[in-house]
C-alpha cells in the first residue's frame, strides 16, 4: 500500500499540520522579519483628528429609539448590525447592516460590521431624550498603524480596506455613547441578566442577525435559568416592533426615499439608451441589467435588490433575475429596478417598454389595462382606506378587462367572488408592499397593521399591478401569449391624498413612446 498517496495517512503523519483556518494566508507571501515590521510601523503621517458634526439622521434615529423604548420600557434591547458575509473563500460581500440597526442608529453604508446597539433600561423618563433607556453603540475600531493588523488583516486592516470612523467620530456623528466592543459588549449584554421574577433584566435580541450575539444571549439565558421558549417569543416581539416602527416614515426618511426614486428614474433613462446594444447582444438582458447597475453605483450605494430585466416571455416570470435572455425587436421588456441610496433606503420602480419604441396593438391593449388598474389603485390610496383596498381596486379593473376580452371562463361576478378569483391566474401577486430600508419593508408587522391596516400619512408603498400571459398558456388566444406587463410606482401618503414619487417617469403608452423616441434618436 502506498501510504504517501493516502490523504488520511499523510495527514496523520504530520504532527505539526497547518490548521485549516491559517491556510487561506498561504498565498500572501508577506515578510515576517523584524526589520519589515519595524519599517511598516514607522513614518506614517498622523491620522486626522477632525471629528464631523452630528449626522442629519441622528435626531430622527433618537426619536425612533425613544419610540422603541416606550414599547419595552423595562427590557434590555440588543440590535446587532451583523457580521461580514463570505462570498468566496476569503473574500466578503460588501457589508450592509441589518435594517433595524440602520433605522435605530441612522448609519448606512458599509463601515460598521459586527457593531451592536444596546438599549439599557433605566428609571422611567431618565433615559435618552426622556425615554426609558440609554443607548450605546459597541463597535470595534481599527487598530493603530503601529500594529500588525494594520497591514496583515485583509478583513479589518486599514492597509487593505481603507479607513473606518473612530469611536470618537461615531459618538459625535450619532449623538450617543460609543464603546469598544471587545472590552465592553459582553458585559453590556449579560450583566444582571436573568428571570424578571428574580430581579434579573430581560434581554430582547434581534435574532439571526449575528450568530455571536445569538450565542452570547443564549448562553446567558441558559446560565441564568431563563425559559428559552418564552424568550424566543420575546425576541419575536422585538422583531415585530422594529418592523412596525417603519410603517410611517419621518421627514428625513421621506427625503431619502425621494432621492432614491430620483436616482432610479435617471437609471431608467440609461436603460432605454442601452436597448439598441441589448438587441445586438446574445444576452441582451444583461446589457440592460448592467446599464442600470452602473447608474446605481454611480448615484447611490448599490442596487436595492437584484434587477429584473425580462424580455419577451421572461417578463411573465415574476422574479426573473437570471437576465440571460435575448432582447428582440418587437418584444416588450419588463424592467423592475431600484437604486439604494447611501442611507440604504431604496426605490422600487417597474416599467414595461417596447424594445423598438412602439407598442403593437395587443401590447398596447394589455399595457393600458394595467395602467388603468394602477390609476384605480391610486384613487383609493388615501388616508382612512385600508391597505387591502388598494389591491382590490386594481384587480377589479384587471378582471373587467379580462372579461371584456373574453378570457374569463366564468362571469365577472363569479370571478370577483371569494370562491372564484379566476382572474388571478394572470396576476397572482399583490398590488402593493411597504417600501423603505428594505424593498419589502415592514415585513414582520402584524397583519392588522399591514394588510388590514389603515393607510396613514407618512406611509410609502408601491402600486404595481400586472398581467402575465405565458407563452404556453392555452387559456388565452395566441396573440396574448408571451406578453408580461407590470407598471410600478412608489407612493407617499399625505394628509389629503398621495404623491406619486416616480410620476416623472412616463407611464401612459403615448408618453412612453415619445420618451423613448427622444432618447433613442441619433
Amino acid at each position: 500500500m502506498n501510504t504517501a498517496a493516502d490523504p488520511q495517512s499523510s495527514s496523520d503523519s504530520s504532527s505539526d499540520a497547518q490548521p485549516l483556518a491559517e491556510r487561506v494566508e498561504n498565498r500572501s507571501q508577506r515578510p515576517s522579519s523584524s526589520a519589515f515590521k519595524e519599517f511598516m510601523a514607522s513614518q506614517w503621517a498622523p491620522a486626522s483628528t477632525d471629528v464631523a458634526g452630528l449626522d442629519a439622521s441622528a435626531p430622527f434615529a433618537a426619536q425612533r429609539r425613544s419610540a422603541l423604548s416606550a414599547i419595552f420600557p423595562e427590557d434590555r434591547l440588543v440590535i446587532p448590525a451583523g457580521p461580514l458575509k463570505v462570498r468566496s473563500n476569503d473574500t466578503d460581500y460588501r457589508f450592509r447592516p441589518h435594517s433595524a440597526f440602520a433605522h435605530l442608529t441612522g448609519l448606512g453604508l458599509d463601515h460598521e460590521p459586527e457593531a451592536v446597539l444596546v438599549l439599557e433600561p433605566v428609571a422611567a423618563g431618565t433615559g435618552d431624550s426622556g425615554s426609558n433607556h440609554v443607548a450605546t453603540l459597541y463597535f470595534r475600531p481599527m487598530a493603530g498603524r503601529d500594529s500588525e493588523e494594520f497591514y496583515s488583516n485583509s478583513r479589518t486592516g486599514e492597509f487593505w480596506i481603507g479607513r473606518r470612523p473612530t469611536l470618537e467620530e461615531f459618538q459625535a456623528r450619532l449623538g450617543l455613547p460609543t464603546l469598544h466592543m471587545d472590552l465592553h459588549l459582553e458585559d453590556a449584554i449579560t450583566k444582571d441578566a436573568g428571570p424578571k421574577e428574580f430581579g434579573g433584566k430581560r434581554i430582547r435580541l434581534m435574532r439571526d442577525v449575528d450568530l455571536t450575539c445569538d450565542a452570547l444571549v443564549d448562553t446567558s439565558r441558559i446560565n441564568t435559568n431563563v425559559d428559552l421558549e418564552e424568550s424566543d417569543g420575546f425576541d419575536a416581539q422585538l422583531a415585530e416592533a422594529v418592523s412596525e416602527l417603519r410603517l410611517i416614515k419621518d421627514e428625513w426618511e421621506v427625503e431619502q426615499m425621494r432621492s432614491a426614486v430620483e436616482a432610479t428614474i435617471n437609471g431608467f433613462h440609461s436603460v432605454v439608451k442601452a436597448l439598441p446594444r441589448a438587441v445586438e447582444h446574445k444576452r441582451g438582458e444583461r446589457v440592460v441589467e448592467t446599464a442600470f447597475f452602473a447608474h446605481a453605483r454611480e448615484e447611490g450605494n448599490d442596487l436595492g435588490y437584484d434587477t429584473i430585466a425580462a424580455s419577451g416571455n421572461n417578463a411573465t416570470v415574476l422574479h426573473w433575475i437570471r437576465n440571460n435572455g435575448q432582447v428582440n425587436t418587437g418584444d416588450l421588456i419588463l424592467v423592475d429596478a431600484g437604486v439604494e441610496a447611501d442611507s440604504l433606503y431604496t426605490a422600487d420602480v417597474t416599467r414595461t417598454l417596447p424594445v423598438n419604441g412602439t407598442f403593437s396593438e395587443v401590447q398596447r391593449r394589455v399595457y393600458q389595462a394595467v395602467l388603468d388598474a394602477a390609476d384605480a389603485a391610486f384613487a383609493v390610496a388615501k388616508p382612512g382606506a385600508k391597505f387591502r383596498d388598494v389591491h382590490a381596486a386594481a384587480v377589479k379593473v384587471l378582471a373587467e378587462n379580462l372579461d371584456q376580452w373574453g378570457l374569463l371562463p366564468v362571469s365577472l361576478e363569479v370571478a370577483l367572488s371569494e370562491e372564484g378569483q379566476h382572474h388571478r391566474r394572470w396576476m397572482p401577486h399583490g398590488t402593493s408592499h411597504h417600501l423603505g430600508l428594505d424593498v419589502h419593508d415592514c415585513a414582520q408587522a402584524k397583519k392588522e397593521l399591514y394588510l388590514d391596516g389603515v393607510i396613514q400619512p407618512g406611509m410609502i408603498f408601491t402600486i404595481e399591478p400586472g398581467l402575465y400571459f405565458k407563452a404556453d398558456d392555452l387559456a388565452v388566444p395566441e396573440e396574448y401569449r408571451g406578453i408580461g406587463v407590470r407598471i410600478e410606482d412608489d407612493v407617499l401618503i399625505t394628509e389629503d391624498g398621495n404623491i406619486n414619487l416616480s410620476e416623472s417617469l412616463p407611464r401612459s403608452p403615448d408618453d412612453v413612446e415619445k420618451w423613448m423616441r427622444g432618447l433613442l434618436q441619433p
